[in-house]
């Protein structure tokens, strides 16, 4: 039976893991978005048992867990594969998110207090001195900056008064962070992000629920632009047109 003790889209990034599989999970899931293992990968429990040190049991609720945030692809009895990477799956991903952070944007606005901002103020603040640091283009400056963004974003819908809405719009926002790198070590070099996230935090604190939402739909849209603009992930229906 998989162990629900935890829900992966939430404890991704607080504090250290509390049992194997979630030790296991993390570890696959960060290598997952490195590109470790790559897109179309097979992910044999035989041979990523020794690798992560866990057991075959252990292994497979991580893996399941890895489903759920559709990063991996379960293929009945022959096992998993690591889910594939496309520009018809990055479009549809990134209109759903528009959708739903753009709602738990709108409810935040509505309903946070002081609390609210005074928690958004201060995540701006680390995401600012992360974001200075990542001309230096490395899996480490990225992963922290990754971090900085995930709490920035988690604050500002944190006023929304629907549960359901905020894991919703956690899970996508985790499930977009394999583009989001691909576009930000892959791609040119990322501009204009710091002042996306200033404007961010500006509307937000003058409750200007439309030209946030206006600004936000650029913000989620950005890593589409990039990544078609350079071509990392081919031209789309490449297949069909050939």
């Amino acid at each position: 039976m998989l162990d629900t003790s935890f829900t992966s889209s939430a404890s991704l990034h607080d504090g250290a893991p509390a049992t194997l599989i979630e030790t296991a999970y993390r570890e696959i899931r960060r290598n997952i978005v490195l590109g470790v293992h790559a897109p179309g990968e097979k992910l044999r429990v035989e041979h990523l048992k020794t690798r992560y040190a866990v057991s075959s049991g252990t292994l497979r609720e991580a893996l399941a867990l890895l489903v759920s945030d559709s990063l991996v692809v379960a293929q009945g009895q022959r096992g998993f594969t690591v889910a594939p990477m496309s520009v018809e799956d990055l479009e549809d991903l990134s209109y759903v998110r528009s959708l739903v952070e753009c709602e738990a944007v709108r409810q935040s606005l509505i309903h946070g207090g002081d609390e609210w901002e005074g928690r958004l103020v201060s995540s701006f603040h680390r995401l600012s001195l992360a974001e200075e640091r990542l001309g230096a283009r490395t899996a480490e400056v990225y992963e922290e900056w990754e971090r900085r963004n995930f709490e920035f974003h988690e604050a500002l819908v944190s006023a929304c008064a629907s549960p359901r809405l905020i894991r919703l719009r956690a899970t996508l926002h985790l499930q977009a962070e394999r583009y989001r790198k691909l576009s930000a070590l892959d791609g040119p070099r990322p501009r204009d992000v710091h002042n996306e996230h200033q404007q961010i935090v500006d509307h937000a604190l003058a409750r200007n629920a439309d030209k946030l939402v206006e600004v936000l739909q650029k913000h989620v849209r950005r890593p589409v632009d990039v990544i078609l603009r350079s071509n990392l992930l081919g031209t789309p229906n490449a297949d069909k047109a050939a």
